[in-house]
C-alpha cells in the first residue's frame, strides 16, 4: 500500500467515523456523551488524510517516491474495521448476554429529588437502586414506568437495561424481576413499557449473587426498542 493508498483509506475512514457520529450508529459501540469525541476523531482523520495526500500529491514528491521503499502488504488490514464499520452495524447486546452476566448494581452516591408526574418515568437502573439501597422510601406507592427489554433467568422474568462505562465491550444488565400477573406472551429481547409499583421483595442474581429488585407489574405494553438501547 503506497502512501496515496493510506491517505484515500485514512480519509474514508475518518468519513466513516464521522457519519457514525453524526447518526444514531455510534450508539452501538460508545456511550451517548462521547459522540463530540467521535466526531473529533472523525475530523482529525480527514484532516490527516488530507495533509498525506496533499504531502504525496505534491511537485517533486513524485522524484522522492522513486526511491523509497513501499509499505507492507500486511497496512492493507486497515480495511478490515473500515469494512465492519461501514458494512455491518452490530445489534445492541440482548438477553443472551444479560442471561449470562450477573447484574450489574451498586450503590449511588445519593439520589435525586424525583419529580411529581404520574405515573413516574425511572430507568430502569434509577428503579433498582432505589428499590436496593434506598428500600424504595423515595418510590412510595406511585405508579412507576420503566422500559426495558425481556430476559429470563432460572427464577423468574426480567425487566432488563444494558449499562455502559464506557463502550459496549464492557456493557452489563441492570435487572428488574416482575411480579404479578404477566402476559403469557411475553418473549425475551421484546422490549416493553412496564408499568407498577414498588416492591419489597428482592432475590439473588444467579449468576454473581447480587441484588436484584422487584417490581409489582399492574400493566405491560410492547413499544419499539429506543434509538439507544444501552443505559449510560
Amino acid at each position: 500500500m503506497n502512501r496515496e493508498a493510506q491517505g484515500i483509506v485514512l480519509f474514508v475512514f475518518g468519513g466513516a467515523v464521522l457519519h457514525a457520529g453524526l447518526t444514531d450508529v455510534y450508539l452501538r459501540y460508545v456511550r451517548a456523551g462521547f459522540r463530540p469525541f467521535l466526531l473529533a476523531a472523525g475530523v482529525a482523520l480527514i484532516i490527516a488524510a488530507l495533509a498525506t495526500l496533499w504531502y504525496e500529491l505534491r511537485p517533486g514528491a513524485r522524484a522522492a517516491r522513486e526511491h523509497a521503499h513501499r509499505e507492507p502488504r500486511i497496512t492493507w488490514l486497515w480495511l478490515l474495521p473500515l469494512f465492519a464499520l461501514i458494512v455491518v452495524v452490530p445489534p445492541a447486546l440482548g438477553s443472551y448476554a444479560a442471561d449470562r452476566t450477573g447484574t450489574a448494581l451498586q450503590r449511588p452516591l445519593g439520589f435525586d429529588t424525583l419529580p411529581a408526574q404520574e405515573p413516574l418515568q425511572l430507568t430502569v437502573l434509577d428503579y433498582a437502586e432505589r428499590a436496593v439501597y434506598d428500600h424504595g422510601r423515595s418510590l412510595g406507592n406511585r405508579q412507576i414506568k420503566i422500559t426495558g427489554f425481556i430476559s429470563t433467568g432460572k427464577r423468574g422474568v426480567y425487566l432488563t437495561r444494558m449499562t455502559l462505562n464506557c463502550c459496549a465491550a464492557d456493557a452489563q444488565p441492570i435487572k428488574v424481576a416482575l411480579s404479578g400477573t404477566l402476559p403469557a406472551d411475553l418473549v425475551r429481547d421484546t422490549w416493553v413499557d412496564v408499568i407498577g409499583t414498588y416492591s419489597s421483595k428482592q432475590m439473588k442474581d444467579d449468576v454473581n449473587g447480587r441484588a436484584i429488585p422487584f417490581i409489582q407489574v399492574s400493566q405491560v405494553k410492547p413499544v419499539q426498542a429506543p434509538a439507544d438501547e444501552y443505559d449510560s
